[in-house]
């Protein structure tokens, strides 16, 4: 299952090149292996390409990223930093060890299918009922509606397809072969794009202070499984940073690129070797809430604290405790 889920993920991956038109110089190339590829596993090819564009032109931005926007201290209903106490922080965010790996779990396993769902983790100004399927959602233009109708009809293909495999195969062989490999993609997934997108050092921007680069520079390159990461899973965790700045460059002049980048942007390239399960574990405590106020912003732990600070001009009032 570990390596199965690996090759998954690997050909899900292939199916996100095409979809930034990275895999061949011939669109329908793209578009028709990109939607066999995800729609095998269970990803709406067009409507997941259409709002994954939209996230690359507007990362790290709160009022226009689509996925990974972080809370808000009034969303999680978190006293203003100068009047809030320890018990305050500890009541709404203070969870044993046990529930948070519960909680870390359900989101390895559910994050993806309930964002399109359901837009969790979306943009939150969304409409309430905002998902991946609906012809009519905001996430969609007129023009695009043809795009998201034929992305359902190749999941509905897939239900057929399972519902196929169980009649013939049985339900314990289709789960044992398809199921928990999926499963395993969902979590690979997941963990690898939260963690380019979700680290204490990572800045958001508001309004006048957020510009495409800065939004690019706002992602993390990540060891991620050594060995393993590279070579099945394409370097997709190794070379994240390069991907936001030129997102239609194939994934394997990623190493050469990024050398580039490293000496042009400097010290604003974010890289961690941390192993990728303690840095998982660490951004899911340490990344809790962003401030209400301030156009540059740093996810805020259990404890209300941060490990990064705007710079002075940067900082209003009521965020300036530490």
């Amino acid at each position: 299952w570990w390596f199965q889920g690996l090759i998954f993920t690997g050909i899900w991956v292939i199916g996100h090149e095409c979809g930034h038109g990275a895999f061949s110089d011939h669109k329908i190339v793209n578009d028709i292996l990109g939607f066999v590829t995800h729609t095998f596993l269970w990803t709406p090819y067009f409507s997941w390409k259409i709002s994954h564009h939209r996230h690359h032109s507007n990362h790290a931005s709160m009022e226009r990223d689509e996925v990974y926007v972080p809370k808000t201290r009034e969303d999680l209903g978190i006293p203003e930093a100068h009047v809030a106490t320890e018990i305050d922080y500890d009541e709404i965010l203070g969870d044993t060890p046990i529930y948070t790996l519960y909680m870390l779990i359900r989101q390895q396993v559910l994050a993806f299918p309930a964002y399109l769902l359901f837009n969790v983790s979306g943009q939150k100004n969304y409409p309430k009922w905002t998902n991946h399927f609906d012809p009519n959602s905001i996430l969609f233009t007129k023009a695009q509606r043809n795009a998201v109708i034929m992305s359902n009809i190749g999941i509905a293909a897939m239900v057929w397809g399972v519902s196929y495999s169980c009649s013939t195969y049985g339900v314990a062989d289709t789960i044992k072969y398809y199921a928990f490999p999926w499963l395993l993609v969902s979590h690979w997934f997941i963990m690898i794009t939260y963690l380019h997108h979700t680290d204490p050092s990572l800045p958001h921007y508001r309004g006048k202070e957020w510009n495409f680069q800065r939004g690019a520079a706002a992602t993390c390159d990540r060891d991620f499984l050594g060995w393993q990461g590279r070579f099945f899973l394409h370097d997709v965790a190794h070379y994240h940073v390069i991907h936001h700045f030129f997102p239609k460059m194939p994934f394997y002049h990623g190493p050469e690129a990024t050398q580039h980048l490293k000496a042009f942007i400097g010290d604003h390239y974010a890289f961690s070797d941390k192993h990728a399960f303690k840095a998982l574990w660490e951004s899911y405590n340490k990344c809790q809430f962003v401030e209400n106020e301030g156009d540059v912003l740093f996810y805020r732990d259990r404890k209300g604290q941060a490990i990064r600070r705007p710079a002075d001009q940067y900082r209003v009032p009521s965020t300036k405790a530490q």
